[in-house]
């Protein structure tokens, strides 16, 4: 089993049952769940938009690869909703975003996944929810 740490944000619908839904689909589809985060409210990041966020992150341990993970999480934001990706640093509203921050202790670099996150440590809505459940990634 790996560990895997996943970051979940939703500005569009009703957004504490679109984090609901994400949670469940991830238990059912990626692996178990065995840390949730406080869920915490933001201002959009990379884009203007008068549609505030939720964001929470997640812990999982799973069978899957990280690739796999990746296509798995892809269609649960499908099932979810959301019809676009952001591309090129063109961000959009989204009923739900889930992205790969962490994979055990695995660093990969392709065109479809890098990780770790390589913009984590910027975004305070993924920091302050993925410290509060795994204090031990505190960068130095």
């Amino acid at each position: 089993m790996a560990t895997l740490y996943l970051s979940l944000g939703t500005n569009l619908g009703d957004r504490p049952n679109n984090l609901k839904s994400a949670v469940e689909l991830i238990a059912l589809q990626v692996g178990t769940v065995t840390a949730k985060s406080d869920v915490i409210e933001t201002d959009p990041w990379g884009f203007e938009s008068a549609n505030r966020f939720l964001n929470m992150v997640v812990k999982v341990e799973t069978n899957l690869q990280p690739l796999e993970a990746l296509h798995v999480t892809q269609e649960i934001e499908r099932k979810l909703g959301r019809t676009r990706k952001s591309v090129n640093g063109q961000y959009h509203d989204r009923p739900i975003d889930i992205d790969l921050l962490i994979y055990d202790h695995i660093t990969m670099s392709t065109p479809e996944l890098t990780l770790p996150h390589p913009r984590m440590y910027q975004r305070d809505f993924v920091m302050k929810p993925l410290l509060q459940i795994a204090p031990e990634l505190k960068r130095s």
